[in-house]
């Protein structure tokens, strides 16, 4: 297995950074291009088994990890939870049951394949590094050999990066995480309505998916008091009143 000149440029510009920008310093979009595909994203875990977004090219690989944030399940899930590579070359020939409620949104959205690519140090998994494309197909066997080698790359950034994985790990700076409203948001329907985070976490998410609205606009409307989940009678409407 060998690296393409595209990848190793890419693998000396990878660094570990702190602040809103994530946890790795590179380009997302020549990591992508360099790979053949049209988007990539990493996702570590962070506190409860969630995913936070660190690492991702503008487009369609945000909507991805924020659809598989949702809805529980996805590709990325899956490399996750069985700790090996998901592969999917043509979205379109998976049997329906396979993402239920994903493969539709993926296909609104012109994904036609998926590539997932677990960090895994022994049995542990810090996170997963996803790709997609819009054209069905392979990746290229140098393709291939690249996403490994960078997925190998990616995980040691994040365990020799000291304070910035951390900061991840232990939530300790929720203002610079993707999702740092989805966290806050979280807490306070806990409190409102009076339930466990892990429980808190699935109503956002439920709203979220309902009114087919993105949940990070949901979390900051929560957390701007537009919208509250106060146990106290039927769900809220998107206007932030009780349904009658």
């Amino acid at each position: 297995m060998g690296t393409s000149a595209g990848m190793a440029a890419v693998l000396q510009t990878l660094h570990p950074v702190t602040g809103a920008q994530g946890l790795i310093g590179s380009d997302p979009g020549s990591c992508a291009r360099v790979l053949g595909v049209d988007g990539v994203a990493l996702s570590l875990l962070a506190g409860e088994g969630a995913a936070e977004l660190v690492w991702a090219s503008e487009g369609d690989s945000r909507r991805l990890e924020d659809l598989q944030f949702t809805l529980g399940e996805g590709p990325g899930i899956d490399a996750v939870g069985h700790g090996s590579l998901v592969i999917e070359p043509d979205l379109s020939r998976l049997p329906a049951g396979r993402w239920p409620v994903l493969l539709p949104e993926l296909a609104a959205l012109g994904i036609g394949a998926v590539f997932c690519f677990p960090l895994l140090v022994g049995r542990a998994c810090l996170g997963v590094l996803t790709l997609q494309r819009r054209a069905s197909g392979p990746l290229t066997d140098a393709g291939m050999d690249d996403a490994l080698i960078l997925t190998g790359a990616l995980t040691a950034v994040l365990l020799d990066g000291g304070a910035a994985s951390d900061a991840l790990m232990t939530v300790e700076r929720p203002s610079d995480l993707y999702r740092a409203a989805v966290h806050q948001a979280t807490g306070m329907i806990s409190v409102q309505a009076g339930i466990p985070l892990s429980q808190a976490l699935l109503r956002l998410r439920a709203y979220a998916y309902r009114h087919g609205r993105p949940i990070l606009e949901v979390a900051e409307d929560v957390v701007a008091r537009r919208l509250n989940f106060r146990n106290d009678g039927p769900e809220p409407d998107p206007s932030g009143r009780k349904r009658r």
